[in-house]
């Protein structure tokens, strides 16, 4: 066989950080399906610890968690050198506040989502994240 040329594209890498195991799974399950490659974090703290020792292409982030909110953690990542302060983000919550969606704007969130999320919906902002892959 000869080599086409073909240059091969690896999945997105997406970090996962809710401190809901059953969120985790569901989001894991829609991102993967997807062509996603998902790693988990069930706080803040844990989310950095993950950013700063791997390379990810999408942030999904919960706004209420223990230890490092949504958005301690937002802030933490954007106070970061390139290219980590420039991982695009989408914040989840229950909260629907305007108030909710501006807190997570000052924060650094690309989009603010409002759970319960659809799976076309976290797949479409993933996607244009992401650009066009996977």
């Amino acid at each position: 066989m000869s080599d086409t040329g073909s240059l091969r594209v690896e999945a997105p890498r997406v970090l996962v950080v809710d401190d809901g195991a059953l969120v985790q799974m569901y989001y894991r399950g829609i991102l993967e399906r997807a062509g996603f490659v998902v790693d988990e974090a069930l706080n803040g703290i844990e989310g950095l610890e993950r950013v700063l020792g791997a390379t990810y292409d999408l942030l999904v982030v919960d706004v209420n968690m223990p230890k490092m909110n949504g958005y301690s953690f937002l802030r933490a990542v954007r106070g970061r050198e390139p290219p980590i302060r420039s991982i695009p983000s989408l914040m989840t919550s229950t909260e629907a506040a305007d108030g909710d969606r501006e807190a997570a704007r000052v924060a650094g969130a690309n989009f603010y989502l409002v759970k319960p999320l659809s799976e076309d919906v976290l797949v479409a902002h993933a996607r244009a994240l992401v650009g066009s892959r996977p």
